[in-house]
């Protein structure tokens, strides 16, 4: 699980599927609202207030996005509330009273963005899905640092779409970094075909 401030009043969750299967819980399970979930947010927001002094009492904006191979990314904005800056309250039911004052949003997203630290590592796994014969479709960004390689589901076929994740996965790591933040931030590389495109440049 990895958390980071975004603002003041706001913070970013990431949550991998192997983090969420060490507590038991399916991807399926998102969707539905068992007891565990419960206890998975009271969880993530002990650990918020531990690493980022983030209090969760009042009125909170949670919005998930489950992606394919990535994981969870959960955002939680913190509303005004009349308690003192800092304030935390020691009694858990008040606790669970607060959690609760809060508004939940679900999306799904079917893009695969993975990050690679150095272009060799792209370069690597173009090769790969080339020898795979996996071309078509991806686009190629820089952002914060990392090379992100996103791909559109419409631009892979259903019956390989978990080779490319397993390709990826191989010389790459799932990002936390939404579709809309890299469109928003990110700086476009390869607009389209990237694969073919870092294939036709530089492999002989």
């Amino acid at each position: 699980m990895k958390i980071e401030r975004l603002s003041q009043d706001r913070i970013r969750i990431f949550l991998t599927f192997d983090d969420l299967s060490e507590r038991g819980i399916q991807k399926e399970d998102m969707w539905r609202e068992p007891p565990k979930l419960h206890e998975l947010f009271l969880e993530m927001m002990d650990q918020a207030y531990n690493e980022l002094g983030f209090d969760a009492s009042g009125p909170l904006a949670v919005e998930v996005l489950a992606m394919p191979a990535q994981g969870m990314v959960i955002n939680v904005t913190r509303g005004k509330t009349n308690n003192a800056a800092g304030d935390r309250s020691t009694d858990d039911d008040e606790m669970e009273d607060d959690i609760y004052d809060m508004e939940v949003t679900m999306e799904q997203s079917d893009v695969v963005m993975f990050a690679f630290r150095d272009f060799e590592d792209v370069i690597s796994v173009a090769k790969q899905l080339k020898a795979s014969q996996l071309t078509e479709g991806g686009r190629l960004y820089s952002y914060n640092g990392k090379w992100i390689l996103v791909f559109e589901p419409t631009g892979v076929e259903p019956t390989r779409y978990h080779a490319v994740i397993a390709l990826l996965a191989e010389y790459g790591e799932a990002t936390s970094v939404t579709h809309a933040m890299l469109e928003e931030y990110g700086k476009v590389i390869m607009p389209g075909n990237a694969v073919k495109e870092i294939c036709n440049h530089f492999l002989y």
